[in-house]
């Protein structure tokens, strides 16, 4: 997918594309973890937290990058809606240009995880493991072409122990103050 106005090498075009969402992610101070972050969860690496991915990024200077990274994902206050407009801003019209949409798909997808100090991480059914398991599990709806799908709205989905615990514990593990508990329901 190519980026507005991108160079034409794939790195360049990488680079303009994590440029331009650094961009949307607003402070300058975010842009340079971001596009650290960014390029972290493309390494070929088993655990894509931010420790990791920081030793690979920057072996001679891991704490600065590990300490940027996680200000970016703990503490930075940007707006995951205003990410993904431009996320749709930037990849649907190179989406559009190989094939029309031709679907719009409601999921859930599971994040397995080894500890349970990420939010929403809960013993819940986990569809890449395919049963029970400690993950995360986001609820998205993407569009579809013969030949790609582009998430366009996220949610994180809150399990009912988690949405029960004080707002002194949500607050110390960064849990948004509008994410709930949401029971399933029933349509008649």
């Amino acid at each position: 997918m190519r980026a507005k106005n991108a160079p034409g090498t794939q790195e360049d075009r990488f680079a303009a594309y994590i440029q331009s969402l650094a961009q949307a992610a607003g402070h300058l101070d975010r842009h340079e973890p971001l596009k650290a972050y960014c390029k972290g969860l493309l390494l070929p690496i088993e655990r894509k937290s931010v420790e990791p991915m920081a030793a690979r990024l920057a072996p001679d200077n891991v704490r600065q990058m590990h300490q940027s990274m996680h200000h970016l994902v703990a503490d930075a206050p940007w707006e995951d809606e205003i990410l993904l407009k431009r996320v749709r801003e930037e990849v649907l019209p190179a989406m559009n240009q190989q094939a029309s949409v031709e679907a719009w798909v409601i999921d859930d997808t599971g994040f397995p995880k080894k500890g349970t100090h990420s939010v929403g991480v809960a013993h819940q059914y986990c569809g890449q493991l395919g049963k029970s398991d400690n993950c995360q599990v986001a609820v998205s709806l993407s569009v579809t072409t013969r030949h790609s799908s582009l998430p366009i709205a996220w949610q994180l989905y809150l399990p009912q122990e988690w949405g029960a615990r004080s707002e002194k514990t949500r607050e110390s593990r960064c849990t948004p103050k509008t994410l709930g508990f949401k029971p399933n329901r029933r349509w008649p």
